[in-house]
């Protein structure tokens, strides 16, 4: 078989300078070079041929253009691009072994790599598959693009502007905030927006969110004299006339005010100004009522009055004392206590008015609640002290009545009622026990006094006033008590017992009209049995007619005063006469 005849011309010049180069290269320790066997070099080029033909079928299945740029290859043809510009350019030609023993022979160089080819996956190459250099086309240089235009926005505040205009003129106020709202989401630093949105507010009587709006545009334009005196309007209406006033005087720095634009601020200004001098001087309420009445006639529409004009109100009702204005009073303190239950000024308001009326210890507990929320507040501390002293001195008085001490209790209530000269609840009280202990030590007068003081302090204490025809008519002027009783009972037809006390008070009347024998002897109606005696002897004989010989009115009087003791030293027909 003459196989190797047939390969041998396939051999070229250009194999054998390779292998050559080759050999050079890698030269055998005894630089010797083993022929090949002609079978084994028959085996070899039929495998390198086979190795083409497949190698030339798959590049003709994957040609590449040679203008894409590898990131945007398939994936798998950017792997194996990536796999061929890896490997080496000239790799080394392994050896062939001889595993017999004899001599290891430098296998043949491949071919010269062309520059321009393009080696597959495999190994092989296919110059007719690329066109040009292996490298792949750099990247497009990275520019920043122009900007695009802004996008136009879905409104056009001018329009919502314009119809919110509209609406205002037409007194849809809740659509032309609306309106206003939409240009502002589109252009929220907007000045015009923000004011015609301000006026809308005040026209709906919104007038915090008027506030908001017009001090968010001041910022932005200080000094927008249109927005100023929109600004100070807004104030008037919440009730803030300090602060338009300050706001007027910086639009004076740069612009003339007038009179008329300062008259609202100004004027509740004043009123207000008078209702505080008015407290502080402690004159009546009333006129702390007016001022404040008048300041309130500029407020806007449903705006609530301010926390200070009320405790105001509430002071001056207090000062007025009767008892409608005392419950005035509650009133105002529990419309606070209803927006905040710790507001320390409103308890002791409400404490104040209960302490008037009498209820000392509800008032003690809004006192000591008051300083549990601020315990440095000083009215609150005052009140608690005041109402402590003068509870425990009107319990000291009490206590000295009820066991007979009536002169030690006429000094304890007077010493209470110099505690607070202001409370007239209080003190009418006391100038009523103080009158009880002085009909106790016979001193009318002295009662008397007194219960004109709590009437007049309290004008619908019927206590008082049956205490004083009590006093009346002890002390002689039952005319004077009967006629109290009666108009006492007509004023008051269900006060329990006044019936009772007109009759016994006729009756006394009665028996005034006859020879008192008590008066004529000069002891009292309780007096004993002994003091009548003593009495009568020492009257006998002062007036017996020896002893006045020359006085015809002597022997009268003597006759009159052995009729009182002849009544009176008989137990049974002194129990008759009385």
């Amino acid at each position: 078989m003459v196989l190797p005849a047939i390969f041998k011309p396939k051999k070229s010049s250009e194999a054998l300078s390779k292998k050559a180069s080759k050999s050079r290269e890698h030269p055998s320790p005894s630089r010797r070079s083993v022929s090949k066997s002609p079978t084994k070099s028959l085996k070899e080029s039929e495998s390198r041929s086979q190795h083409r033909k497949l190698s030339s079928r798959s590049s003709s299945r994957n040609v590449l253009n040679t203008d894409t740029h590898p990131l945007n290859l398939p994936p798998e043809e950017r792997e194996r691009k990536r796999s061929a510009m890896s490997a080496p350019s000239d790799p080394p030609t392994p050896m062939d072994v001889d595993h017999g023993g004899d001599a290891s022979s430098a296998s043949s160089s491949p071919p010269p790599t062309d520059p321009t080819s393009y080696s597959d996956a495999n190994g092989s190459t296919n110059d007719a598959d690329m066109e040009g250099p292996t490298s792949p086309v750099p990247p497009p240089h990275r520019f920043k693009p122009p900007p695009s235009p802004p996008a136009k926005p879905a409104l056009d505040p001018e329009e919502c502007k314009a119809l919110g205009n509209k609406y205002y003129k037409n007194n849809d106020y809740v659509k032309a905030i609306a309106e206003y709202t939409k240009a502002l989401s589109v252009e929220p630093q907007s000045v015009t927006y923000l004011s015609n949105r301000a006026a809308a507010f005040i026209s709906a009587n919104r007038f915090d969110e008027a506030l908001a709006d017009s001090k968010q545009a001041q910022d932005l334009e200080p000094q927008n004299a249109k927005i100023l005196h929109r600004l100070v309007r807004i104030y008037v209406l919440l009730g803030r006339p300090s602060e338009a006033v300050d706001v007027l005087d910086h639009i004076a720095t740069f612009q003339n005010v007038t009179a008329a634009e300062r008259r609202a601020a100004s004027e509740m200004q004043t009123h207000i100004k008078q209702a505080e001098d008015a407290l502080r001087r402690g004159t009546t309420g009333s006129m702390v009522l007016h001022a404040l009445d008048q300041a309130e006639r500029a407020l806007g529409s449903g705006v609530e009055k301010p926390r200070k004009w009320q405790l105001m109100r509430g002071e001056a009702y207090l000062k007025m004392g009767n008892i409608n204005s005392l419950g005035d009073a509650q009133g105002v303190a529990m419309s606070l206590l209803r927006k905040n239950n710790k507001d320390p000024e409103a308890l002791v308001l409400r404490g104040r008015a209960l302490y008037a009326q009498g209820e000392n210890e509800k008032a003690l507990q809004h006192f000591r609640e008051a300083l549990n929320c601020d315990p440095d507040y000083k009215d609150g501390v005052k009140y608690l002290r005041l109402v402590q002293k003068l509870e425990r001195m009107k319990e000291e008085g009490n206590t000295a009545f009820k066991t007979g001490k009536y002169k030690q209790a006429v000094e304890l209530y007077g010493q209470a009622l110099a505690v607070d000269p202001n409370n007239k609840g209080i003190n009418s009280k006391l100038h009523q026990n103080r009158a009880m202990a002085s009909i106790k030590l016979k001193d009318y007068k002295s009662a008397i006094s007194d219960c004109d003081r709590a009437i007049a302090l309290d004008s619908t204490y019927v206590k008082a006033r049956k205490t004083r025809a009590r006093a009346l008519g002890e002390s002689g002027n039952w005319d004077e008590a009967v006629r109290e009783y009666k108009a006492i009972a007509e004023a008051n037809p269900s006060e329990p017992g006044i019936q009772k006390e007109v009759h016994n008070a006729e009756l006394e009347l009665k028996k005034s009209k006859r020879k008192d024998y008590y008066k004529l002897l000069g002891v009292e109606k309780d007096a004993s049995e002994n003091e009548i005696k003593k009495a009568y002897r020492k009257l006998a004989i002062v007036h017996h007619p020896d002893k006045n010989p020359d006085d015809e009115s002597a022997a009268e009087k003597f006759k009159e005063i052995g009729e009182a003791y002849e009544c009176l030293s008989d137990p049974q027909k002194r129990a008759r006469y009385d």
